[in-house]
């Protein structure tokens, strides 16, 4: 974070001072919620949580260091004292970023915001110093976390916002004004929550509602392949470029294919330029997160070259996103296990029958160990009976369904769409399911292992990497 003294920061956020011995000292380190991570000159904000408040803390943040303690009472240290830590927290963050003047780079989507956060990140990189947050830090702490992070040095700000109910992304936006905004797509991910595909694409579509108008530098780049995103053109006031394989969109992709080991490969087309790009990720759906990044790249003054380049050589840089090991044995782990919904599923299904083309030829099969997708609402259960049938008839070699009702869904498609025998079947639990692979995996095989955070399916994917009891990292 740039230095503020504690001072300055009181007055940013409406707060008060208390046993601060001297108000002019900086805050020169990093804004952290946990007091672990404290270092030299942090600022320390304490959240009350409903198993741990952060205020317990406050004291063994400041002797780790920290300058001070954002915090909603006095707490015996030096501290700010502000009536509500989230939203004072946001108004730091605004602050700095206004007060930086970097371009800041949103955005959003039903499924991806991950991965193309990490590519555009990848690739504006090689433009300048560029922050972005680890995983998907995308909500209303996270967000302003990742903000603070960016210093005088710091170019471009690529910022992930996620939401859960209208006026989320609205309200990210505020935190941090975007120039350039993406909305990746408008899927079913939450629909249990939003009540349709329309609600949620209300709520996405705020993001662009929150650039800056074209003259200004505004940019909206948008899905030209997603009819719910294309028609956000109508919603924004900022400058618009669409991606896609659609032809009419300035930056898309042609001659799209996956290569023998399942990592798409195409031409990309920008307005001043195009080449040839293999990318090292896993799955057909990445062309879109990859065109995503290229539009941003572009806007930027990446030529189209470089753009290729770099996304050619850009890498997964968050866990359990299709993430491939493989195993002294030859046995090919994909952990795609931090999430899911119908969509993501669908694509990692694709991607695992690719992967696992080669190596049937071997005599070897594909494993999808699958369990629940969370927030469907009332889809739920002819999603979860769709992805079941879809493993079958993209010639999966064996579905595991793990968990209780939605798993026994995922069996039931399966079984509906002809997978009779041995090649699907149900288990209570993560536990059965690695007793399972452990007893039938042979060299060669391809196990994808995908299902909501909340399932913790992660755990399978480790167990089966493990050497000796321990895991392999």
């Amino acid at each position: 974070m740039i230095a503020l003294s504690l001072a300055e920061i009181a007055a940013i956020v409406g707060g008060q001072q208390h046993d601060i011995p001297d108000p002019d000292a900086r805050v020169t380190g990093p804004v952290v919620i946990d007091s672990r991570a404290v270092e030299p000159g942090s600022l320390f904000v304490a959240f009350a949580g409903e198993k741990v408040d952060g205020h317990d803390y406050a004291e063994r943040a400041v002797e780790a260091g920290a300058t001070a303690v954002l915090a909603a009472r006095p707490v015996g240290v030096p501290a700010i004292v502000v009536a509500d830590v989230e939203r004072a927290l946001g108004t730091l963050a605004r602050a700095v970023v206004e007060r930086l003047g970097t371009t800041v780079v949103g955005i959003t989507g039903s499924a991806g915001k991950t991965s193309t956060k990490d590519l555009i990140a990848q690739l504006l990189q090689h433009l300048g110093a560029t922050v972005w947050p680890p995983g998907s830090l995308n909500n209303e702490i996270g967000l302003p976390l990742t903000a603070l992070r960016a210093t005088e040095e710091t170019r471009h700000l690529v910022l992930e916002m996620g939401a859960r109910g209208i006026g989320h992304i609205r309200y990210l936006a505020e935190l941090t004004p975007p120039r350039i905004g993406v909305v990746l797509n408008v899927g079913t991910a939450h629909v249990g929550e939003f009540g349709g595909r329309e609600q949620i694409a209300v709520a996405k579509g705020e993001l662009v509602e929150a650039l800056p108008a074209a003259a200004d530098g505004g940019v909206a780049v948008l899905n030209a392949d997603d009819p719910l995103v294309r028609a956000m053109t109508a919603r924004t006031k900022a400058r618009t470029v669409l991606f896609g394989e659609a032809p009419d969109a300035d930056v898309r992709a042609e001659d799209v294919h996956l290569t023998a080991t399942g990592q798409p490969a195409f031409t990309l087309h920008t307005p001043t330029g195009c080449a040839d790009v293999t990318m090292r990720l896993y799955g057909e759906h990445h062309v879109s997160n990859a065109l995503a990044a290229a539009a941003v790249a572009h806007e930027l003054g990446m030529p189209a070259e470089e753009i290729a380049s770099a996304l050619s050589g850009a890498g997964q840089l968050s866990r359990w996103r299709m993430e491939v090991t493989e195993r002294a044995d030859g046995v090919t782990i994909v952990n795609d296990a931090y999430n899911a919904n119908p969509e993501s599923m669908r694509a990692a299904l694709r991607a695992l029958a690719a992967m696992g083309a080669a190596a049937a030829a071997k005599g070897a099969r594909t494993w999808a160990v699958l369990g629940r997708m969370a927030e469907l609402g009332e889809e739920s259960l002819a999603e979860h009976d769709a992805v079941g049938r879809l493993a079958v008839r993209l010639n999966v070699g064996k579905l595991v369904a793990v968990g209780g009702r939605e798993a026994a869904w995922l069996q039931m498609g399966a079984y509906n769409e002809g997978s009779w025998g041995e090649e699907s079947v149900h288990v209570s639990d993560a536990q059965a399911a690695v007793d399972l692979l452990r007893s039938e995996l042979r060299p060669g095989d391809v196990v994808l292992v995908k299902a909501s955070r909340s399932v913790g399916l992660e755990w399978v994917a480790e167990q089966l990497l493990a050497v000796d009891g321990e895991v392999a990292g």
